[in-house]
C-alpha cells in the first residue's frame, strides 16, 4: 500500500520530497497502527546529524568560489596548459571542470558557473553549439566524483559509510573519467581537423605547468618536512602556506591557491587534523579568505546573496532527506525492503549479476529524480543487499552517485540538461541530441569503475 500511494503521488506531480512523506503521513493515517506524530519525529531526526552540517558548508564555498571570480582564473589556467591542443577549448572544458570539481561539489554548480563562460567561448571560436553543449555536460559530471562531493555526504549518513573514504575513492575515478572525455575530445579534433586555439608558447605552457607542480608538490613538502624531518606540523604547515601566499604574489599565479582547496581538504581528513564536516568549514574560510583579503574580488553585498541563495538550496537538499528519512524507515517496518532483498536474493547470488542489475535501475531512477532524492530512497533497499554478498559500501556508493551523475544529462529531469539548454539558448530536444555521443565515455568509465574495483579502491584503503 505504502509503496502504492507513492507512485500516485508521484503521478499527481507532486514534488518527490512531498510525495515520500505524504505517502508515509496517508499510510498511517490509514492503517491506524502509529500515531501521525511519527512523521515529524523522524524527519526532524532524520536530519538531526553532525555529517549532514557539511552539506550547507560545502553548497556556500561552492557558491564563494562561484560568485568570487574564481571561474575565470580557472578557465585561464585551463587555456595555458591545454588550449594549444588540438581541439583546444574541448580540452580546456574538462580540465576546467576536473579543478572547478575540487571546489563545488555539485555538478549543476559547474555546468551553471564554468559552463557558461566555457560554452561562450567555444561558440565564439567557432565551435559548434552542440559540441560545446556535450562536452560541457559531460565534464559537468566530475563536480560530485572528485572530492569534496554533496552526494558522498549524503551516501555516507545514509549508509553509515565514512565520508572521508568516499572522497579518497572519487579521486582516481574522476581521473580516469577525465582521461575518457579528453580522449575523446581528440577524436572529434582528428575527425573535423581542428587545430589549437591558443598559439604554443613555452612560457605560457611552463608557468601553467609549474602551477600545476607547485599544487602536487606542496603537500608532499609539507609530509616531508613533518614525517622526515620532524618538524612540529602546525608551524611547518603555517610557513608553508604564508610561502604559498608570497610565491602567488611574486609570481601572479592564475590559480594555484583556488586549486589547493581540494589539497587541504583531503590532506586534513586523511591526517586527522579535521572531519569532513570541518573541512567543508574550513574549505568556507579558505573561499572567504581568498575572495574578500587576496583577490578582493568579493563584496559584503555580494556575500549576503550567496548566503541567502546557499540557505534556498540546503533547505531543498535537506528536506528532501527529512522526507526520505520517514520512508525510508516505513519501507523497513512494513517489510518493503526485505521482500525486495529476498527477491534479489532468490534471483541471483552472484555480485556481478547484482551490481549489473543495480546499475540498470540506478540509470533508470537517475533520470527521474534528482540524486538527492534517488540515494535516499535507494540506500536503504540496496545497501543490506550488498552487505550480504560482500560488496564494498565505499565502492558501491562511487559507482552509485556516478549513475546518478549520468542520470542528470537525461530527460525528462536531468536538471544539468535543462541547465545547459538554457545557457546555450538551445532546445532541450537538440541538447539531448548533443550528448548523446559524450554518453560513451561516461558508460565506459562506469563499466570499469564497476567491475575494476582494485583498480580505483587502494587509495581510501591505504587510509581507511
Amino acid at each position: 500500500m505504502l509503496k502504492i500511494l507513492f507512485l500516485v503521488l508521484m503521478a499527481g506531480g507532486l514534488p518527490v520530497a512531498v510525495a515520500m512523506a505524504g505517502s508515509s503521513l496517508l499510510y498511517i493515517l490509514a492503517t491506524g497502527n502509529l500515531p501521525p506524530f511519527v512523521v515529524i519525529h523522524r524527519m526532524v531526526s532524520g536530519i538531526d546529524s553532525f555529517p549532514l552540517l557539511a552539506v550547507p558548508f560545502f553548497i556556500l564555498a561552492g557558491n564563494l568560489m562561484n560568485n568570487a571570480g574564481i571561474t575565470n582564473r580557472i578557465y585561464n589556467y585551463a587555456l595555458a596548459l591545454v588550449g594549444w591542443l588540438k581541439g583546444g577549448l574541448g580540452h580546456v572544458n574538462v580540465v576546467g571542470s576536473v579543478v572547478f570539481a575540487g571546489m563545488s561539489g555539485t555538478a549543476i554548480a559547474d555546468a551553471a558557473g564554468l559552463g557558461t563562460i566555457e560554452i561562450k567561448a567555444m561558440k565564439d571560436h567557432g565551435y559548434e553549439t552542440e559540441f560545446a553543449v556535450g562536452v560541457t555536460a559531460a565534464s559537468a559530471t566530475l563536480g560530485p566524483i572528485i572530492p569534496p562531493s554533496l552526494p558522498f555526504v549524503i551516501y555516507g549518513m545514509m549508509a553509515n559509510v565514512s565520508v572521508g573514504a568516499l572522497f579518497l575513492a572519487g579521486i582516481l575515478p574522476g581521473a580516469l573519467m577525465a582521461i575518457a572525455m579528453m580522449l575523446t575530445v581528440a577524436y572529434f579534433a582528428h575527425k573535423n581537423g581542428w587545430g589549437g586555439d591558443i598559439r604554443f608558447e613555452w612560457p605560457r605552457v611552463l608557468k601553467a605547468i609549474m602551477e600545476t607542480a607547485i599544487v602536487i608538490g606542496w603537500p608532499l613538502a609539507v609530509w616531508l618536512l613533518v614525517v622526515r624531518a620532524g618538524l612540529q606540523p602546525q608551524l611547518t604547515v603555517l610557513l608553508c602556506g604564508i610561502l604559498l601566499f608570497v610565491a602567488d604574489r611574486i609570481f601572479r599565479f592564475q590559480a594555484v591557491l583556488p586549486i589547493m582547496t581540494p589539497v587541504l581538504l583531503i590532506g586534513g581528513m586523511t591526517t586527522g587534523v579535521f572531519t569532513p564536516t570541518e573541512g567543508a568549514i574550513a574549505a568556507c574560510l579558505w573561499a572567504m579568505v581568498l575572495g574578500f583579503a587576496w583577490y578582493r574580488t568579493l563584496s559584503w553585498k555580494m556575500f549576503v546573496k550567496v548566503c541567502l541563495d546557499t540557505v534556498e538550496t540546503t533547505s531543498t537538499v535537506l528536506f528532501i532527506v527529512a522526507a526520505a528519512s520517514i520512508f525510508g524507515w516505513m519501507l523497513t517496518a512494513t517489510g518493503v525492503t526485505a521482500a525486495i532483498s529476498s527477491w534479489v536474493l532468490a534471483f541471483t547470488k552472484e555480485p556481478w549479476v547484482f551490481l549489473l542489475l543495480a546499475n540498470l535501475l540506478m540509470l533508470f531512477v537517475g533520470c527521474f529524480l534528482e540524486p538527492t532524492a534517488a540515494i535516499t530512497i535507494l540506500v536503504p533497499i540496496l545497501v543490506p543487499i550488498c552487505q550480504q554478498l560482500g560488496i564494498d559500501l565505499v565502492h558501491f556508493g562511487l559507482v552509485m552517485v556516478l549513475n546518478l551523475m549520468i542520470g542528470l544529462l537525461h530527460p525528462p529531469m536531468g536538471m544539468v540538461l535543462f541547465v545547459l539548454a538554457r545557457v546555450a539558448k538551445l532546445s532541450v530536444e537538440r541538447t539531448t541530441m548533443a550528448i548523446l555521443p559524450w554518453l560513451v565515455p561516461l558508460l565506459a568509465s562506469l563499466v570499469f569503475i564497476t567491475y575494476v574495483p582494485k583498480a580505483v579502491m587502494w587509495l581510501p584503503k591505504m587510509f581507511y
